[in-house]
């Protein structure tokens, strides 16, 4: 996304496909990989030691059908990476280098895509498919299709948009690292919420993401100094995506509906929705938003787990594997960009790719 950017990138996808598709979760594949996570900067650790497997897990979402990877900068911030020791331009650079990273898995996928050898044997003799990572968590996968080659179907690939690059923008609450972007009772100014944010935002969108992802968003404060912010940089775009307390308000308290209606008409906001909530709330939750303002409905849960932030440890059954059968339910209610947060994984995203794609 450059200055001069004027197309709201997924007006132009739902423009030609009934329903987006996200991603899933980037920590997640990263701890399939061996990183450590346990850390205040959690995934933008990576960053700073192994960023090749970022790109590794993007592509294996573009190969599994994403047709947008959010970036690696949740919690990459200028103030977290300078408690590490890390002056500004560095820690600048290292944020620009999160689109760097997506951007690059984008266009080698998407070159196997085009070339035709994404499913079958490349020149080198060697098979390119999508992932086959499974997770822990995901109990039902075997009730679903094997969809470990769904790229090779030639049909759906060509039906696929370009995928886009979302620059992840997460709460303040995540720099904390204590939990509080889900409760999103932080007490501070809106003028130290819109200096924390502006330096990532701005980073952003100079290395070239086609779109912002306001994410985890707990509080309305919070979102409406993000979209104030968004208006020094009047040809970006951005979804915002809250973090719920229950179906019906987002984790402070703020009802749903009034959310919908707050932004609804802010033309630098390409989308409203919801992300790392429990299953089991997101229809509910995607009705009273259709209903409250005219803007796509996005839509990106965990698996169905609970996070314990003092542990930083997941608990419960995780319902992943009835993921497919629920978006279902939330293209009915109104939504038109689904994906997957915590715990989801690459084969729930291709389930997804499939279902929706065909």
């Amino acid at each position: 996304m450059t200055q001069e950017q004027q197309t709201n990138p997924i007006e132009q996808i739902l423009r030609e496909h009934p329903v987006m598709i996200l991603d899933g979760a980037l920590a997640t594949e990263l701890e399939q990989h061996g990183c450590d996570l346990d850390d205040p900067l959690w995934s933008a650790r990576v960053l700073l030691e192994n960023p090749d497997v970022i790109v590794q897990v993007h592509a294996d979402y573009f190969r599994a059908g994403a047709d947008c990877a959010i970036t690696s900068s949740y919690q990459a911030t200028v103030d977290g990476f300078r408690k590490r020791g890390i002056d500004e331009q560095s820690a600048l650079e290292l944020i620009r280098k999160t689109v760097e990273l997506a951007v690059q898995a984008r266009d080698d996928v998407w070159a196997e895509v085009q070339s035709g050898v994404v499913g079958r044997e490349s020149s080198t003799g060697q098979l390119v498919k999508a992932p086959s990572v499974r997770s822990e968590n995901v109990e039902n996968e075997e009730n679903e299709e094997n969809i470990t080659d769904r790229t090779g179907d030639r049909e759906a690939d060509s039906l696929r948009p370009r995928p886009i690059i979302a620059g992840s923008v997460g709460p303040y609450g995540a720099y904390l690292a204590d939990g509080s972007e889900y409760v999103g009772h932080y007490d501070v100014s809106d003028e130290t919420l819109a200096a924390f944010h502006r330096p990532r935002m701005a980073a952003l969108i100079e290395a070239g993401a086609d779109i912002l992802a306001f994410e985890t968003i707990p509080s309305l404060q919070e979102a409406q100094v993000l979209v104030d912010v968004l208006k020094e940089f009047p040809h970006a775009y951005a979804w915002l995506s809250f973090s719920l307390k229950d179906g019906t308000s987002i984790s402070e308290g703020t009802p749903l509906e009034v959310c919908a209606q707050t932004f609804g008409s802010e033309p630098q906001v390409a989308a409203i929705g919801l992300n790392c909530a429990p299953m089991e709330v997101v229809t509910e939750a995607v009705s009273i938003l259709s209903r409250a303002s005219d803007k796509p409905v996005i839509v990106y849960p965990n698996s169905g787990e609970t996070y314990d932030a003092v542990t930083k440890t997941w608990s419960g059954q995780g319902t992943c594997g009835s993921m497919s059968d629920a978006s279902e339910q939330w293209v009915a209610a109104g939504a038109q960009i689904i994906g997957g947060c915590c715990r989801t994984t690459p084969h729930q995203i291709g389930v997804l790719a499939k279902k929706w794609r065909n």
